[in-house]
C-alpha cells in the first residue's frame, strides 16, 4: 500500500501501480467525470499516470489554471486532427495552450478562409461526438524521427531532433487516425471538449523568427458547457468595444505611425493623461522615500558588457557607433543607477537608498509582436532600484509591495503574484540565486502574501516577483516587479561602509509598480472602457451653454473651475444642446454643466453626470467644491 496526501491535508492509502484515474474514481465519480489531470508531488499528470509510491496528490478540473490548460490542450490536438482530416496535405508545427484558450500553427499554401474555418469546426463537433480515447505511447529518438519524417511533418522532425541528443523517449498521443508528437498531460477521451470557438486566423512566423517562413495560426477557445463559452465570447464582445487602440483614438489619446511602428505617438489629452498618471507616481515615490534621478538614454558597450546586457540581451538592443565606439539605447534603466550610487561614498547611515527614474528606455521587438500600447518598441519604465544591507532585504520588499498595493487598488485592480526563479540562461553563483530566492519567499510569507511558483522565468541576474493584475474583465496583465539582484552590485564593485568601518556589497532591488506607462495607459483605457475617473480624465468638465446669452456666464464659471486646477472647456458651438450632450457623453466626459437663463440668475448649474445621469441643479461654489474634493481623494 501506498500514501497519498489529499490537498486538504487528508491521507488516503491505496494499492501500489493503480492509476489516478482509478484513485479519482475511488473518491468519486462526479470529481472523475470533472477532472482534467492531476498534480503530483508538485508536477502536472496525466490522470493515466500509475503512482507506485507515497506522494502528495490533487485532482485538476477546468477551475484550476492549470486543468484548464490539459483541457485546451486536448482541445488543440482536436483542432489538429480536423484539419488533417480536411486538409491532409496541411502540415503541423504547435499547438499549446495559452492564456484563455489555445492555438496550432500549420503551414499550408494559403491562409484559412472564414468558410474554412467553419467546416473545420464542423469537424471538431464530429470528433467530439466520436468520443475518441487519448493514448500515450513512447518511441526511441531514432525510431521517433523516422516516424515522423515518414508522415513529411518537417516541424515535428526539427523538435525532435532538438530532444533526441537527451536519448531519452520520445512521446506521442493517438486519437483515432491521429497521432501528434507530444508530452501532455491530456485527457482521457475527446468527449469532454463539449463547447469551443476558433476566433482568429492570422500569420504567425515559425519560432518567432522573421528568418522562417510565415506559418497559419488559427486561435481558439474552449469549455466544458456551452453557457460557459457564451460567457467568454461576451466578455471578448466587450473587450472589442474597450480596444484601446478604437478608444485612443476616438478619444484622440494616442496614435500609431507608419514612420514610427512601435513608437506610439502621444496626442494632447494622451499627455494629460500620462502626465497626470507621472505625477501620481512622484507623490506616492516622495511619500516612500524615494529620490528621483535621471541617466542617459545612450551609453557605450562597455557599460552594457559590464552588466552582463550585451551577452545575454543584445539581440533585443538598438545599436550605433559614435566616434568608433559601439553604444547602445539602454533597453533597461538599472546600469545608470548603479553609475549614480558610485558617484559618491557611502555608509551603512544612508542605506537603504531608494533611486527612482521614469527612465525611456528601447527594445527590438518583432514587428508581428507588436500590439498597440501593449507590446511597444519605446516606453517610459517607471523604476526604482533600492540599494541596502542584507538585513534591510525583507523590509524592503515589504515596502514595495505596499506600495504597488496602494497604487493598484487605487484603480480598483485584483491581483496575484508569482516568484520567478532562476533561468537558464543566468549569471551569478548557485549560493547567491538561493540566499536570493529565499529571501523573497521568506518576505512574501512574512506578509501572508499567496503566491506560486513561476520555475525558470526570473531575470538573468536574480529571481523576482510578478504582479499580475485583474481587470474589469478579468483579464490579466503582468505589469508590477520586484527583482533582487546581488550580481550587479558585485560587477559594478559597489560598496558601503559598515558599522565596524569595513567595506561592504550592497544588494540591489530592481523594482516598477506600473511596468510601462504606456502598458499601463493602455490597460486603464480598457480597464474604465475609455471612462476615467475624474482625477485621471483628460478634460474633467465641459460647459454647455443653451445659447450665446449664458456665454458671458459660462466664461465665469470656466475661470472659477481652472482657478481649482480642474480642466475645462465650453462647448460655444450653434448646435443644439441635445448634439452637444451627446457628443459629450462619447468624450467620456465626466460632468456636463448645462447654463441657461435660470442657472445664470440663480448662480447655479444644472449637472449632468456620467456615471448617474442628470444630477438636478447646484450652487456654482458647492460645486466646484465637490469637484474639487472628488479629484483630492482620486475617488474611482
Amino acid at each position: 500500500m501506498i500514501k497519498l496526501t489529499l490537498k486538504d491535508g487528508s491521507v488516503r492509502e491505496v494499492e501500489s501501480g493503480i492509476s489516478a484515474a482509478e484513485i479519482i474514481k475511488g473518491i468519486g465519480m462526479g470529481l472523475y467525470k470533472a477532472a482534467c489531470s492531476v498534480k503530483i508531488n508538485g508536477e502536472v499528470k496525466d490522470i493515466r499516470t500509475v503512482i507506485d509510491s507515497d506522494c502528495e496528490f490533487e485532482v485538476l478540473t477546468f477551475d484550476d489554471p492549470d486543468g484548464k490548460k490539459t483541457f485546451w490542450h486536448t482541445a488543440s490536438h482536436i483542432l489538429a486532427q480536423a484539419v488533417k482530416r480536411l486538409y491532409p496535405e496541411t502540415l503541423l508545427a504547435i499547438g499549446p495552450a495559452i492564456d484563455n484558450g489555445f492555438y496550432y500553427d500549420f503551414d499550408r499554401e494559403t491562409p484559412f478562409t472564414t468558410e474554412e474555418l467553419e467546416k473545420i469546426e464542423a469537424e471538431m463537433k464530429k470528433i467530439v461526438k466520436e468520443g475518441l480515447e487519448l493514448e500515450q505511447f513512447e518511441l526511441p529518438p531514432e525510431e521517433a524521427i523516422k516516424y515522423l519524417e515518414e508522415q513529411g511533418e518537417i516541424y515535428k522532425v526539427e523538435l525532435c531532433k532538438e530532444h533526441s541528443d537527451k536519448g531519452e523517449p520520445i512521446s506521442f498521443y493517438k486519437q483515432g487516425e491521429f497521432t501528434d508528437l507530444c508530452a501532455g498531460p491530456h485527457l482521457m477521451t475527446t468527449a469532454p471538449v463539449k463547447a469551443f470557438k476558433l476566433t482568429s486566423c492570422t500569420g504567425a512566423y515559425w519560432r518567432g523568427s522573421e528568418k522562417n517562413k510565415m506559418l497559419s495560426r488559427i486561435y481558439a477557445t474552449a469549455f466544458p458547457k456551452a453557457s460557459e463559452l457564451q460567457e467568454y465570447l461576451d466578455r471578448l464582445e466587450e473587450a472589442k468595444k474597450r480596444d484601446h487602440r478604437k478608444l485612443g483614438k476616438e478619444l484622440g489619446l494616442f496614435t500609431l505611425m507608419d514612420e514610427g511602428p512601435g513608437f506610439p505617438f502621444f496626442l494632447p489629452k494622451g499627455m494629460i493623461l500620462k502626465n497626470t498618471l507621472i505625477d501620481y507616481w512622484r507623490e506616492v515615490h516622495t511619500k516612500a522615500g524615494y529620490q528621483e534621478i535621471s541617466t542617459p538614454m545612450m551609453m557605450n558597450r562597455a557599460l552594457w558588457e559590464r552588466s552582463g546586457h550585451w551577452d545575454h540581451y543584445k539581440d533585443n538592443m538598438y545599436t550605433t557607433v559614435i566616434d568608433e565606439t559601439d553604444f547602445a539605447i539602454k533597453p533597461m534603466n538599472c546600469p545608470g543607477g548603479l553609475l549614480v550610487y558610485k558617484t559618491q561614498l557611502h555608509s551603512y547611515r544612508d542605506l537603504p537608498l531608494r533611486l527612482g527614474e521614469l527612465g525611456l528606455v528601447h527594445r527590438h521587438e518583432l514587428s508581428g509582436a507588436l500590439h498597440g500600447l501593449m507590446r511597444v518598441r519605446c516606453f517610459t519604465q517607471d523604476d526604482a532600484h533600492i540599494f541596502m544591507t542584507k538585513e534591510q532585504i525583507k523590509d524592503e520588499i515589504k515596502g514595495v509591495v505596499a506600495l504597488i498595493d496602494e497604487v493598484y487598488s487605487l484603480f480598483g485592480f485584483k491581483y496575484h503574484v508569482e516568484l520567478s526563479t532562476r533561468p537558464e540562461d543566468s549569471m551569478g553563483s548557485d549560493e547567491d540565486w538561493e540566499a536570493a530566492t529565499d529571501s523573497l519567499k521568506d518576505a512574501l510569507e512574512e506578509i501572508g502574501l499567496d503566491f506560486v511558483i513561476n520555475e525558470g522565468d526570473g531575470a538573468f541576474y536574480g529571481p523576482k516577483i510578478d504582479f499580475h493584475l485583474e481587470d474589469s474583465l478579468e483579464r490579466t496583465w503582468q505589469c508590477g516587479t520586484i527583482q533582487l539582484d546581488f550580481q550587479l552590485p558585485e560587477r559594478f564593485e559597489l560598496e558601503y561602509t559598515g558599522a565596524d568601518g569595513e567595506k561592504h556589497r550592497p544588494v540591489m532591488i530592481h523594482r516598477v509598480v506600473f511596468g510601462s506607462i504606456e502598458r499601463f495607459i493602455g490597460i486603464l483605457i480598457e480597464h474604465f472602457a475609455g471612462a476615467f475617473p475624474l482625477w485621471l480624465a483628460p478634460e474633467q468638465v465641459k460647459i454647455i451653454p443653451v445659447s450665446d446669452k449664458q456665454l458671458d456666464y459660462a466664461k465665469e464659471l470656466l475661470s472659477k473651475l481652472e482657478a481649482e486646477h480642474i480642466r475645462a472647456s465650453i462647448d460655444d458651438r450653434s448646435e443644439k444642446m441635445g448634439y452637444k450632450i451627446r457628443q459629450a457623453q462619447l468624450e467620456k466626459i465626466p460632468y456636463m454643466l448645462v447654463v441657461g437663463d435660470k442657472e445664470m440668475e440663480d448662480g447655479t448649474v444644472s449637472v449632468r453626470s456620467r456615471k448617474d445621469g442628470d444630477a438636478g441643479k447646484i450652487a456654482v461654489d458647492k460645486l466646484v467644491a465637490k469637484l474639487v474634493e472628488e479629484i483630492k481623494t482620486k475617488a474611482r
